[in-house]
C-alpha cells in the first residue's frame, strides 16, 4: 500500500524495457523510494521500497534511454514533455526586478480577464511541488467579476449567521484552550475583518474580495501536505503577475469556511470538496492604479548553525 491521497491510495506501476537497459544506475541513484537496484549491469525492481511508487517520475524523466515507464497516480509516459531550454529561463535578476515590481492589488479595472490567461495561470499553479505526488491541491475558480461579487454577497450572509464566534463570551471562554496567541488574534485581527466584512456589505462595498475580476482559491483534502495549496497559490500569483496582471492573496476567508455544519453547507454550494488545513484565495485583474515604489521586507530571524 503506497502513501494515499484523495485521488489514489494504490503505487504505480513500474515498467523496465531490460534490454534496452544500459546500466547507468542514475534511475537507482535518484528515487529516494529504494525503488530499483543494478543486477548484472541492468536495472531491475528491487525488493525493498519504502513505500511503493509513488509516480514522482523522476526515474523516467531522468532515464537517458527511455527504458523505465510509470502507469499509475495519475502518471503515464504520455506526460513526458522536453524541459524548455536554459536560455529561456529568467535571471535571477528579471525574476527578482518582477518579484520586487509586485504589489498586492485590491483596485481592479472593470476588465475581464481573457481565458487563455486563466489556462496559463493554472498551466503554471500546476507546476508547483507537492508533498507526495499526485498533487492533493483542489482549485475553485470564480470567473469573472459577477461571480466574484455574488460569493461576497453570500460569504457575508453567511457570517452573519456565525457572528457569535466573534462575541466577547465567545472569545473569553476559548481563551484558555487556544492560548494567548490565538486570542491576540481573534481580538486584534479575525473580529475586526469579520466586522468589516459584514458592515461593508451591508453597506454595498465589497472589502472581501474587492469585486475583482477573476479569483481562485486553493484548498486541500485531508490527506494532502498543508503546505501544498500555499505554494501553488503562491505559482499562481507569481504567474499573473507575469501575465500584466495584477494579484492579491486573501488569507482572511479560508478559516471562517472550515468548521461546522453552515461551513459545510457554504463549502457545498461552491463544490468546495473538503475541508482544508490550509488554504487560500488569490485574486486577479487589471490594476487601476500605478505605484513607483516598493518598500525592503524582512524575515522575523535569520540565524545560521
Amino acid at each position: 500500500m503506497s502513501i494515499p491521497t484523495s485521488r489514489d491510495k494504490e503505487p504505480a506501476n513500474v515498467f523496465i524495457d531490460i534490454d534496452k537497459c544500459t546500466g547507468c544506475g542514475l534511475c537507482v541513484e535518484v528515487c529516494k523510494d529504494f525503488s530499483f537496484k543494478i543486477v548484472d549491469h541492468k536495472v531491475v525492481k528491487s525488493d525493498i521500497p519504502v513505500f511503493g511508487c509513488i509516480a514522482c517520475g523522476h526515474c523516467m524523466m531522468i532515464c537517458p534511454t527511455g527504458v523505465i515507464a510509470i502507469e499509475g497516480r495519475s502518471l503515464s509516459p504520455v506526460e513526458l514533455f522536453n524541459l524548455p531550454d536554459k536560455s529561456t529561463v529568467p535571471t535571477y535578476e528579471s525574476l527578482l526586478a518582477m518579484l520586487q515590481r509586485r504589489r498586492s492589488i485590491r483596485e481592479f479595472k472593470d476588465v475581464p480577464v481573457e481565458q487563455e490567461k486563466i489556462n496559463q495561470i493554472l498551466e503554471a499553479a500546476q507546476t508547483a511541488p507537492m508533498g507526495i505526488p499526485p498533487s492533493d491541491v483542489h482549485v475553485m475558480i470564480l470567473e469573472d467579476k459577477a461571480r466574484v461579487h455574488n460569493f461576497a454577497v453570500e460569504f457575508s450572509i453567511y457570517l452573519k449567521g456565525i457572528r457569535w464566534i466573534t462575541s466577547g463570551w465567545f472569545l473569553a471562554f476559548m481563551r484558555p484552550f487556544w492560548g494567548k496567541a490565538n486570542n491576540d488574534l481573534m481580538q486584534n485581527f479575525m473580529k475586526p475583518v469579520f466586522d468589516i466584512y459584514v458592515d461593508s456589505m451591508n453597506k454595498g462595498e465589497n472589502w472581501i474580495n474587492y469585486d475583482a475580476p477573476l479569483a481562485m482559491y486553493f484548498y486541500g483534502s485531508p490527506y494532502s501536505d498543508p503546505a501544498d495549496p500555499i505554494v501553488a497559490a503562491s505559482y499562481a500569483m507569481i504567474a499573473g503577475e507575469s501575465l500584466g496582471l495584477g494579484t492579491c492573496m486573501l488569507g482572511a476567508i479560508h478559516p471562517f469556511i472550515q468548521n461546522g455544519k453552515k461551513a459545510r453547507l457554504f463549502r457545498e454550494k461552491y463544490g468546495i470538496k473538503y475541508p482544508s488545513r490550509e488554504g487560500l484565495f488569490v485574486i486577479f485583474g487589471y490594476t487601476d492604479v500605478t505605484y513607483k515604489r516598493g518598500v525592503k521586507r524582512t524575515f522575523a530571524d535569520i540565524h545560521r548553525v
